[in-house]
This record gives structure tokens, C-alpha cells and sequence, in this order.
């Protein structure tokens, strides 16, 4: 068994691996969409690229997270938090995962100077950035009310989704010589949806650690 200041610093590192996950993951996306807004090909593989490091981080702190417990056989409340630890790291790959798929997409558009991104998916990106921001600090200074405003945030989210979604159904039916475009496009708006539901999950992660109770945010 281990000390208990021993105990608390590994549990110390483990939340400063998560924020340093969490700003890989934010990079990512802010690439990912940099890159499709630019038809950057080199960029969009530099994300797939780097994705590999985010996965491979996050089955870094997951054996870390295990071993802990292992080590530490650890109270209620200690092991609430390893179990919170665990599931942010998991939507944190996962939010990686739609970045690099918008990355895929991007790289299936091909350069075409002819083809305008809406606007829209940039908008549904600073807001990701501002959740994703959120719920990292809601996570380390445990604050209950910030985690609760991730739903509200998120709903803007869906909102931009759908306007998107909508406005390339009219796409279809005028140019249906741009399937191509709009399904990639599509695709990027559903994966930066996506993204947001795993902040949210976040958000319900944190609430369950301060409270001790289970949450529906999305």
C-alpha cells in the first residue's frame, strides 16, 4: 500500500495527463477544420498522424489509472474519481476520432478552389473549443455549475448541425452533380456534432464525481 501523499500525487499526474489529452484533442480539431477550410491535404494527414499519439496517450493513463487501483485498492471516493478519470479520457479519444475523420474527409474533397465549406462549421468550432475549455476547468477545480452549462452549449451545437444539414438538402436537390461535396460536408457536420456529445459526456463524468451521481446532459 502506498502513502497517502504518494497516492495523491499519482492521482495529481493523472488529471495534468488528462488536461495535456485534452489539449491534444483541441489541436486536432482546430487543424482538422483549419485544413478543410483550406483544402490543406498535408495538414489533414498531419492530423491522422497525431491521432496515433492521442491513442496511444490515452492507453497510457488508462494502465496508469489500473495499476493505481491495483496498487492502492482505494477508498469510495478515490475510486469515483478513477473511474471518472478513465471515462473522460475515453470521450477524449473519441472526440480525437472525429477530428480525424473530418481530416479523411477533407482528403476525399481533393483541392477544389470551386468548393465553399460553410461558415456554419467554423462557428460549430469555436464553440466546441469554448466547451471543450469548460469542461476542463468544471474537471479540475471540480465546479458543478460549469459542467451543467455544457448542455445548453451543446444545444447551440445541434442547432448549426441542423441549420447545415437543411441547407445541404437544398444543395441535392438543385446540384445533385455535388453529391460527393455534400455528403464529405455532411459528414463534417455530424462529426463535430459528434464532438460535442462526448464534451457532454464530460460534463456528466464531472457531475458524477462531485455528486456521486449519474447525469443526462445530452
Amino acid at each position: 500500500m502506498q502513502t497517502r501523499g504518494q497516492f495523491d500525487q499519482e492521482l495529481k499526474e493523472i488529471d495534468q495527463e488528462i488536461v495535456e489529452l485534452a489539449n491534444l484533442t483541441e489541436k486536432a480539431l482546430a487543424n482538422a477544420v483549419r485544413a478543410l477550410f483550406n483544402q490543406d491535404i498535408d495538414l489533414a494527414e498531419q492530423v491522422i498522424e497525431a491521432d496515433k499519439v492521442i491513442d496511444k496517450k490515452d492507453l497510457e493513463i488508462n494502465d496508469k489509472v489500473v495499476l493505481l487501483i491495483a496498487k492502492q485498492n482505494p477508498v469510495a471516493t478515490d475510486l469515483r474519481r478513477l473511474i471518472t478519470a478513465i471515462k473522460i479520457v475515453a470521450d477524449l479519444e473519441r472526440m480525437a476520432d472525429n477530428a480525424r475523420n473530418i481530416a479523411r474527409s477533407t482528403i476525399r474533397l481533393g483541392e477544389n478552389k470551386e468548393v465553399l465549406i460553410p461558415n456554419r462549421l467554423n462557428t460549430m468550432q469555436e464553440t466546441l473549443v469554448n466547451m471543450l475549455h469548460t469542461a476542463i476547468t468544471a474537471f479540475t477545480e471540480e465546479d458543478d455549475k460549469l459542467a451543467a452549462q455544457l448542455s445548453e452549449m451543446d444545444d447551440a451545437v445541434d442547432r448549426e448541425n441542423k441549420l447545415i444539414l437543411s441547407e445541404l438538402l437544398g444543395e441535392t436537390a438543385t446540384n445533385p452533380d455535388k453529391i460527393q461535396y455534400i455528403m464529405q460536408i455532411s459528414l463534417c457536420s455530424r462529426y463535430l456534432e459528434r464532438f460535442g456529445d462526448h464534451i457532454t459526456n464530460i460534463g456528466e463524468s464531472i457531475l458524477y464525481l462531485i455528486k456521486g451521481e449519474n447525469y443526462n446532459l445530452n
